[in-house]
């Protein structure tokens, strides 16, 4: 770059000396043409005498010459991009011929990023030739005709990621150089795809490489891990607004984290090494099994991927039938451990003894460990990676490693690779019918707005979903909420309201009466009925009981309202933590004493034996069990003696209830969904599913549960033989 300013300095002063002779000293008159005699002819060609070149009179009379100034040039010079010494630019430098090939030109050379680019002329896509040694990263490869317009970037998985901005000029190199699409191409090579545990000397290791920030940050969305069949994974990590691009985080030009602009949120920050501290509210999780939730998440993955390399080298010892040790230094990193020490030692070499299974978790260890800022650009999806690697080495080998405290994924609101968030990635969007609780976005919107439009498919929830602002995190205000029945309550607590603005469900009473309304009790009708789900988690519906009509009620039958607690207790930032959205177990046994899970709490004013069973000790949990199991069954002897069609549930799959064609309890491939509702089964069916998708019922508002089962189970039993012996039907209140 100095060499290149340097010429242009030279030229332009020659330029600048030329123009001012002419401008100072105008063209002196020229001579007359003077005939020259030459041997061999006559006359020669006419030849004209240059005048002596004139100088300007005075040197301050002719400007300065002009040097163009470069833009963070300062800020460039040193950063990693401009490492001269560094073993990026010069790995090659004993090569015959000393060139970058190919393959490693486009990111280890300004000039083979513009080949890569087209900038230079050449075909895009594809570096064309070996490029010189001797450059590093200098400006032009980031600044010219063609990255100005850059807005996509192609992984290693094929996977092209469109309509980003600056930032895919990083993400060009910043990609790694294998993906799972890769990983699965090498192992179908050797024919060993339906063989994990059998060992290939024609398999080897396949490297990801360095600083694959781009393929972390976006997870699932480019496969740059090894991503296990049938298991879902994060996509894209989205941090917070403002913070969620490479040039927002970090500075372009020396590369350096912005850590001032972090300072706003994470005050406790003031050195790099502080980032390995850090822990967002939405990643609370014990992910390494240590017991340890209040170390950064640095810290997580550290302990996980220890699990992993331990796990790894039991089953190369086990199954592969040869002992592997790592060293993140040294190529091809990992090694035959002859001696069995854990260690590289000298002499020992690269590891040869590859099966199918064995390579996919390797990928992954190696994966965690390329990209040192892994933590900071998608932290969980890495964890996912190498808890599944785990957990697929534990099934080949006769002493699993003991997986029990550890966690893949985070509490439901930042569950990122779960079905909640992950159902509409085909679509590309989380219609507009979804998509108030299920996208980062939907439910600002539909509090500000009253109305929730189409929202991108999101990661779980951000801090904004909840939070007004990111200065002093003051939850969004909600006053009162309306109930599907068209009810509209308040919880006395804005933050509890905003939590019910999701937790309530999707359909109520009303809506089951308006599907059976005119219609036999018994008859399956001409225009079949379909099922009505409720949805997930109606915790707040089920709270405020006969006020919401959430479940489907009798009309003709009294039922509990609001469930009040205790003061301090009776509203949902109170009995959950608010981001763990787990119970505060330890402040219900406070009063709750003898009980080990919250399952076994009943309380003082719950002693009745409401499902006849003789135990008047269990808890409420326990009571609404044995009339959820005991409705089922009347469910299904219902719909094999009296409409003729068998029914069977399946919680996890939708629609849930399916017709068991074949009678054998079991929902095979070829089982549809059951059509042959009629009003009765209908209302069993949705409250049955009612108590299935909201697992705190029991606490939320227990005997209301209890109330709308028994007549579930009354109204059964008119048609079909349902034991009812000692149950009995909480109380409901005298109408007021």
């Amino acid at each position: 770059m100095k060499r290149f300013l340097l010429i242009a300095a030279l030229l332009l002063a020659v330029v600048l000396l030329v123009a001012c002779s002419q401008e100072t000293n105008p063209p002196a008159p020229q001579p007359e043409a003077a005939q020259v005699e030459c041997p061999e002819c006559e006359v020669c060609a006419e030849a004209v005498a240059c005048p002596e070149p004139e100088v300007c009179p005075e040197a301050e009379a002719c400007p300065e010459p002009v040097v163009a100034v470069v833009p963070f040039e300062e800020q460039w010079v040193g950063s990693p991009h401009n490492d001269i010494t560094s073993e990026a630019f010069n790995h090659w430098n004993e090569d015959d011929p000393a060139q970058i090939p190919e393959a490693c030109a486009k990111c280890h050379s300004s000039s083979g990023y513009l080949d890569f680019l087209g900038a230079d002329g050449s075909e895009a896509g594809v570096v064309n030739s070996p490029h010189d040694i001797g450059g590093t990263v200098e400006c032009a490869a980031c600044h010219n005709d063609v990255t100005v317009h850059k807005t996509s970037v192609t992984f290693p998985s094929g996977i092209e990621i469109t309509n980003i901005g600056d930032e895919s000029r990083c993400m060009e190199c910043h990609q790694g150089r294998e993906s799972k699409v890769s990983v699965d191409a090498a192992i179908e090579e050797v024919g060993l795809t339906d063989s994990p545990d059998e060992v290939s000397a024609d398999l080897g290791f396949r490297n990801i490489h360095y600083f694959a920030a781009a393929a972390t940050q976006y997870g699932a969305e480019a496969e740059g891990g090894y991503q296990y069949d049938g298991n879902s994974y994060d996509i894209k990590f989205y941090h917070v607004d403002g913070f969620n691009t490479c040039n927002t985080c970090h500075d372009p030009h020396t590369l350096e984290i912005n850590i001032e602009s972090c300072q706003t949120c994470h005050t406790d920050v003031n050195t790099v090494e502080d980032f390995e501290k850090v822990r967002m509210a939405g990643s609370e999780a014990d992910y390494d099994g240590d017991g340890n939730v209040e170390e950064g998440v640095v810290e997580e993955i550290a302990g996980v991927q220890e699990t992993l390399l331990t796990a790894i080298q039991a089953y190369a010892t086990e199954v592969a039938g040869a002992s592997i040790a790592y060293d993140p230094a040294a190529y091809p990193y990992f090694f035959n451990d002859a001696d069995g020490n854990g260690v590289v030692d000298e002499g020992e070499e690269r590891y040869a003894t590859w099966t199918p299974r064995l390579l996919r978790a390797a990928y992954n260890y190696q994966v965690a460990t390329k990209d040192p800022g892994k933590f900071a650009h998608n932290g969980k999806y890495i964890i996912q990676l190498m808890y599944d690697s785990i957990a697929d080495l534990n099934t080949a080998v006769s002493e699993p490693i003991d997986m029990t405290a550890m966690h893949r994924i985070d509490p439901g609101h930042f569950a990122g690779s779960e079905e909640a968030f992950r159902h509409w990635d085909e679509e590309g969007e989380v219609p507009a019918s979804c998509a108030k609780c299920h996208s980062a976005d939907g439910l600002p919107e539909f509090i500000s707005e009253g109305v929730t439009t189409s929202q991108p498919v999101s990661n779980g929830f951000k801090c904004t979903t909840c939070h007004a602002n990111m200065d002093d995190f003051a939850r969004i205000e909600v006053t009162e909420v309306t109930f599907p029945s068209g009810a509209t309550v308040s919880m006395e607590s804005t933050d509890s309201n905003l939590c019910i603005s999701c937790h309530q469900g999707r359909a109520s009473t009303n809506d089951i009466e308006k599907a059976v309304a005119g219609l036999d009790e018994d008859a399956v009708p001409e225009n079949a009925l379909r099922f009505t789900n409720v949805h997930y988690f109606a915790a707040g519906a089920t709270k405020f009981g006969d006020e919401v009509q959430g479940a489907y009620q009798d009309p003709n039958l009294a039922y509990n309202g609001k469930f009040n607690h205790v003061p301090g207790f009776d509203n949902c930032t109170e009995c959950h933590n608010t981001h763990e959205l787990e119970v505060k177990t330890e402040s219900c046994f406070t009063c709750h004493a003898g009980v080990e899970t919250v399952q076994d709490i009943r309380g003082p004013l719950s002693t009745a034996d409401y499902d006849g069973d003789g135990d008047t000790t269990e808890g409420i949990a326990g009571e609404i069990a044995t009339y959820s199991d005991k409705l089922y069954a009347a469910m299904q002897d219902y719909a094999a003696n009296v409409i003729g069609k068998p029914i069977i549930y399946n919680p996890n799959a939708y629609p849930y209830f399916f017709e068991d064609t074949d009678g054998n309890g079991e929902i095979n491939g070829e089982e549809g969904a059951y059509a042959s509702w009629t009003p009765r089964l209908l209302k069993a069916a949705y409250n049955y599913q009612y108590v299935q998708k909201d697992p705190g019922a029991f606490a939320h508002n227990g005997k209301y549960v209890i109330q709308f089962l028994y007549d579930n189970l009354a109204s059964l039993s008119q048609k079909v033989d349902v034991d009812m012996t000692g149950m009995i039907r909480p109380e409901a209140p005298a109408a007021q």
